[in-house]
């Protein structure tokens, strides 16, 4: 079996909805799909799912419904005169529409959450009277039946073992099952609790997981990933296969195709991970899989940036010998509630990397006075505007001098590099630079392997 996802660009319309029905009956083995919110049609456009951000405001602030309901109900009814469904199925959205209004919740972050969910519950919903409609043999697999069951955070919520035990039931199943994404149901409180960022991605790999499924397909907006931003680097080269770790690494430093934690559920269960363009469904697309047994094609597979970071340097002498030194610092950031991304460090030498939406100027100047009267550094020196370059390839770890390579391109156009560190893994580079510099760093990094065919021996 495979599982197939479809973002919201591949189902913002009934144009959309026939290339998904044409991919899904294309290949027998397409039994389970996952199905985001009605996407933008067109530039300017609103998602279904902001649209049901606007209604979850207006009844909270008692504004007119009408407008607004009128909006979310047209999106799905003009998909679902496309395919002549039967009245019924749009009498049945109307009225879960209309009916959020009147429903009570514990507080704004359970009515938010249950408004957003209903993009992909009522998209998944059409999809499986569409499908049944043409014949198809379809369950809608409704988080509340089937026992998707999600714990945590309403609007952050993780998956419980329980879910995996319920999916292995339908492993066998023949009829085509339509999930919707992003949502399951609170196992507590029988609440809706929706995932994080990238969580209709999330549920496709756990329903990939929890049906052991050979393949989950992912189907984007884009023929593949690419070995850097195509906004930074115009027509840049595909990436055919990668593995897991490379794919996290870079989806880190900014590689949009996936939140991270989206593929954390296929990759416990090692099933390969096939993103591919709605639009071209028969371009192979990027294979992401297993390291074992992966053979790297060249040095590096891609480089990213990511920008909104600050980076507090401290040095002072004899560091390595201060017992507990660290720990204080940590202590500190314990304090303010204030995780840090990274911390390198030397002798006499130590850098902390933060993300700045954890961090407010307050908070900033109160930290570093708490440091220097506690630390008594030689220098603190707060670095604004940093950014992360990450540079990442399997194919790292068979080269003796891989900083060197990596850093040639940079210190050749005098571009000034604030921090290096190597995973431990072996396969991932990241350096710190100004802001200003990074996209020029990538640009520089992508020509120097890519665009003059540099390989190991480079």
């Amino acid at each position: 079996m495979k599982v197939v996802k479809f973002g919201g660009s591949s189902l913002a319309d009934a144009t959309q909805f026939e290339k998904i029905i044409h991919i899904i009956q294309q290949d027998p083995e397409r039994r389970a799909i996952v199905v985001s919110a009605p996407g933008t049609r067109f530039k300017g456009d609103i998602k279904v799912t902001d649209l049901l951000i606007q209604y979850a405001n207006a009844v909270r602030n008692h504004e007119s419904l009408e407008d607004v309901q009128t909006e979310i109900i047209d999106r799905y009814r003009n998909i679902a005169n496309h395919f002549a469904v039967p009245d019924a199925v749009m009498e049945h959205i109307s009225a879960v529409i209309t009916g959020l209004a009147s429903q009570s919740f514990a507080d704004q972050d359970h009515q938010l959450a249950a408004f957003k969910a209903h993009g992909e519950y009522l998209n998944a919903y059409l999809l499986s009277q569409i499908l049944t409609k043409l014949g198809l043999p379809t369950k809608f697999m409704d988080p509340r039946t089937v026992g998707f069951d999600v714990a945590g955070p309403v609007n952050d919520a993780h998956v419980t073992p329980k879910t995996y035990n319920h999916l292995a039931a339908y492993q066998t199943s023949t009829d085509y099952l339509v999930f919707p994404g992003f949502f399951g149901i609170n196992e507590a409180d029988g609440t809706i609790a929706t995932f994080s960022r990238g969580g209709s991605d999330i549920t496709g790999s756990i329903v990939a997981k929890g049906l052991h499924a050979e393949v989950y397909e992912n189907f984007t907006d884009v023929d593949a990933i690419y070995s850097v931003d195509p906004h930074i680097v115009p027509n840049p080269k595909s990436i055919s296969k990668m593995t897991y770790r490379e794919m996290r690494e870079l989806s880190y430093a900014g590689f949009s195709v996936f939140h991270d934690e989206a593929l954390l559920p296929a990759i416990e269960a090692q099933v390969p991970i096939n993103v591919k363009n709605t639009n071209h469904p028969d371009l192979p697309g990027t294979l992401i899989v297993p390291e074992q047994g992966f053979k790297p094609a060249g040095f590096i597979t891609g480089v990213a940036s990511s920008k909104g970071f600050s980076a507090l340097y401290l040095h002072r002498y004899l560091l390595n010998k201060e017992v507990g030194f660290t720990l204080k610092l940590l202590q500190i950031l314990y304090k303010y509630g204030i995780s840090y991304e990274h911390m390198p460090s030397g002798i006499d030498d130590l850098t902390i990397i933060f993300d700045n939406r954890e961090l407010t100027p307050e908070t900033v100047q109160a930290m570093c006075d708490d440091i220097r009267t506690e630390l008594h550094p030689d220098q603190l020196e707060w670095i604004d505007h940093y950014a992360i370059i990450m540079i990442v390839g399997e194919g790292m770890q068979l080269s003796p001098n891989t900083i060197e390579k990596i850093i040639r391109p940079l210190t050749d156009h005098d571009i000034n590099i604030h921090m290096i560190n190597e995973g431990a893994s072996k396969i991932s580079i990241m350096l710190g630079t100004d802001e200003a510099d990074a996209e020029q760093s990538v640009k520089l990094i992508y020509q120097h392997f890519f665009d003059n065919n540099r390989i190991f021996t480079d």
